[in-house]
């Protein structure tokens, strides 16, 4: 089943590729079109705007020339092509096809769209489920900024993913957490729908609707309103595990779309300079609570936190269009430039709190609590991609053996902080119980 709907959703995000070609060609079985080479340059060429050298026929020298010119292009663009060879691709191998498709629709679809995202979802860690996480990433966004470039995979799809979280949560209780189930109900996409264009969706009357109503109702509005190609159908979706690479190809069409919005110069900068006011506001209002609260306890410091940050994140939404720029820095203004810096100065200040807050929290919670970070960081890497095998497996063991050592501390861990009594000699609370949950979530 997951083979036949990559099948179906990969050739529809082809053709609406190849629609572009000079002069439009079109794929009818991806397993068999692909074999002969020319579908294959077609749909590089559009999608890196270079020509490439082919050979005009069809026999089988022919067809592995091309082959072998696309695979040597896609390999001069620093794409890794592991386990796909020509023989393969002529036999029309699904597994090979499929994952030489994927590889494209991810460097060229998914990956550059998303880097656009880098810079916000680098620094947006505090919009978490709750309004407060501790874990490490905030403190560490620049360091994840000087491997951004070198390791781009995962990063590419969790920055599309926060941008479709962003866009389903200005729209209530409506979230996503990954890209399988979540999309079940129809509403993600209802929701991102009304957010790129508002009145097309009426969300009250979806939540009453079942998934297959809603999933159908969202691709017909996507496909006339925003001209975005119909990859899946309702059934594709409504299902226990839904394919995860075929909704994120389809997901990437409305990032695409938003890119696309033009916006008047004029508002742009109006905004901007609302958002500048706002974003100085917020710093004094920050720099004042630090104040106000440097004798208090840590409960109230960390109560503080959480209503500060709850205001921040609702605050925040009528400028996410100019805190997430459809533009690459370069082509900025002097002033969003500017807001840019206000907005990472900003971030970095709340970023340096938590991590004190964190520092500051009663024994035995701070070394639980450092822990925790340590263990998520190691989680948070991705593994180095190396051609060397055997150089691979050593890194690879570091690891193991690195996180086996952590994870022997797990269970003493877990039942210190089941067992924590939460309250000082005078019988008051010492930490937020919205803090201890979080931290037993994270454990």
């Amino acid at each position: 089943q997951r083979e036949l709907t990559q099948k179906k959703t990969f050739t529809s995000w082809i053709n609406s590729v190849l629609a572009k070609h000079t002069p439009p060609s079109v794929i009818s079985d991806l397993y068999t079109d692909i074999q002969q080479g020319h579908l294959l340059l077609d749909l590089l060429e559009v999608l890196s705007g270079q020509h490439l050298p082919r050979e005009k026929g069809f026999n089988t020298f022919q067809r592995r020339s091309n082959i072998e010119n696309a695979l040597t292009f896609l390999k001069s663009r620093s794409l890794k092509l592991i386990n796909i060879h020509v023989a393969d691709i002529i036999e029309g191998k699904p597994s090979i096809v499929l994952g030489l498709i994927w590889t494209i629709i991810f460097h060229f679809h998914i990956e550059e769209l998303a880097r656009t995202l880098a810079f916000t979802y680098n620094q947006l860690s505090l919009d978490c489920s709750s309004a407060v996480d501790s874990s490490p990433k905030a403190s560490r966004s620049a360091k994840k900024s000087a491997k951004i470039k070198e390791r781009w995979k995962i990063s590419a799809t969790k920055a599309l993913l926060l941008w479709a979280k962003e866009q389903c949560s200005l729209h209530g209780s409506i979230n996503v957490t990954d890209f399988k189930s979540s999309w079940r109900s129809g509403l993600p996409f209802l929701a991102i729908i009304q957010t790129l264009r508002p009145g097309l969706v009426d969300l009250e009357k979806a939540e009453a609707r079942s998934n297959k109503e809603n999933l159908k109702e969202a691709f017909r509005i996507a496909e006339l309103e925003l001209n975005i190609p119909r990859l899946l159908e309702p059934e594709d979706v409504d299902i226990m595990n839904p394919d995860e690479k075929s909704i994120m190809t389809y997901v990437a069409q409305f990032l695409q779309y938003s890119r696309n919005l033009c916006e008047p110069e004029e508002d742009m900068e109006e905004k901007v300079r609302e958002a500048m006011s706002w974003l100085a506001a917020q710093e004094k209002k920050l720099a004042q609570l630090l104040i106000d609260t440097e004798n208090e306890t840590y409960y109230q410091k960390y109560k503080e936190m959480l209503s500060f940050m709850e205001a921040f994140n609702q605050e925040k939404k009528p400028f996410l269009p100019v805190l997430s720029p459809k533009r690459n820095e370069a082509e900025l203004s002097e002033g969003h430039q500017q807001m840019r810096e206000e907005w990472d100065k900003l971030i970095s200040q709340i970023n340096e709190w938590k991590v004190k807050l964190d520092q500051m929290l009663p024994s035995p919670l701070d070394s639980i609590e450092a822990w925790l970070q340590e263990v998520e960081h190691l989680q948070a890497e991705e593994l180095p991609d190396l051609q060397d095998p055997f150089k691979a497996m050593f890194v690879f063991r570091e690891i193991i053996v690195i996180f086996k050592g952590l994870m022997n501390c797990f269970d003493s861990h877990l039942d210190t902080l089941q067992s924590f009594k939460n309250e000082d000699e005078k019988n008051m609370p010492l930490v937020l119980p919205e803090k201890l949950e979080e931290m037993k979530r994270r454990l």
